[in-house]
């Protein structure tokens, strides 16, 4: 689920933390790089949730109306209970093993702040999507999946009230809503009625490696910065230190870290991970900087033989 791309965003935020404070430890970061990564996974099964809640509110919906003597237009559909009855809806809701690990992780949010259920409920029921799916009598699993995955796109991923729900609880989700919004359509394309319940469960990361590589990035980063400053200073004759921008520091200096001390992954992916992240998180030129920088130090290293690289390869 986690890219490596991902992971280096959360070692370079962890950087920038002690940078800024100044006063934590590398336990300290340490412990916080492992909770972001963790979190990542609880912003995802939030996700799944919120599809489980909005099938317990169309139920109870159902229900009400059932009981009612006058219909209103909202009642005027040839089967009110066919929301409910998705098939891909029903599999998330009723999915035992999704609400064992919201239990696991205390995860309460929309318990606690049912309004923002209720706010994308209304949004849904007022979408085109729901209207056509509603006024059609029948439909195959692969119409429940399409209807799903256009709430999603469509209603849910983009709803600001949601995001900043998001934003307020934890600073890092931020960066992760792309990439959990991403993870989720992917999941719901491949969706299929055998599906076991492990499947909207996938694992965080691809392997144990990926976890060693983040603690491996952040401490030997943090414990040799100012031996990757020096190597940066030899680069930059014309730029005083204290000129180049916090972040294009921190991302060249895991960049020559990851050159030097990570022989399995080609310097050319290195470089090119560091400048999409610089793209993304810096100013238009860092990109520019960062790559004219480091293109210096790799054929550097290459003449001095310090750069040895071999395998394969690690994205």
């Amino acid at each position: 689920m986690l890219t490596r791309r991902h992971i280096r965003v959360k070692v370079m935020q962890c950087i920038y933390a002690l940078t800024q404070s100044k006063g934590d430890s590398l336990e300290k970061q340490e412990k916080f790089l492992k909770a972001s990564i963790e979190n990542t996974y609880s912003l995802y099964l939030l996700n799944l949730a919120l599809f489980r809640e909005l099938f317990l509110l169309a139920e109870k919906h159902v229900l009400h109306a059932s009981k009612k003597y006058v219909a209103n237009t909202s009642d005027q559909y040839p089967d009110q209970q066919k929301f409910v009855n998705n098939r891909l809806l029903s599999q998330i809701a009723n999915n035992e093993r999704l609400q064992k690990e919201l239990e696991k992780r205390k995860l309460k949010h929309w318990y606690l702040h049912e309004e923002y259920v209720k706010i994308i409920y209304k949004e849904v029921i007022a979408s085109e999507f729901y209207r056509r799916y509603m006024e059609k009598e029948g439909s195959a699993y692969e119409e429940d999946r399409a209807l799903l995955i256009e709430l999603f796109r469509e209603v849910i991923a983009p709803n600001e009230k949601i995001y900043e729900y998001f934003e307020d609880d934890k600073l890092t989700w931020v960066d992760d809503i792309p990439l959990v919004n991403t993870f989720i359509l992917k999941r719901l394309k491949k969706a299929g009625p055998g599906q076991p319940e492990a499947f909207f469960l996938p694992k965080l990361l691809k392997d144990i490696d990926d976890l060693d590589f983040a603690k491996k990035l952040l401490s030997k980063t943090l414990l040799k910065d100012a031996e990757l400053m020096q190597e940066i200073e030899g680069k930059t004759p014309n730029w005083d230190k204290d000129r180049i921008a916090d972040i294009d520091a921190i991302l060249l200096k895991m960049a020559i870290c990851e050159l030097l001390n990570f022989s399995s992954i080609p310097e050319r992916v290195t470089i090119n991970e560091y400048l999409e992240i610089a793209k993304e998180y810096s100013t238009p030129k860092s990109s520019i900087f960062i790559n004219g920088i480091l293109d210096k130090l790799v054929k550097e290293y290459k003449t001095k033989g310090k750069l040895k690289k071999s395998g394969r390869g690690l994205l």
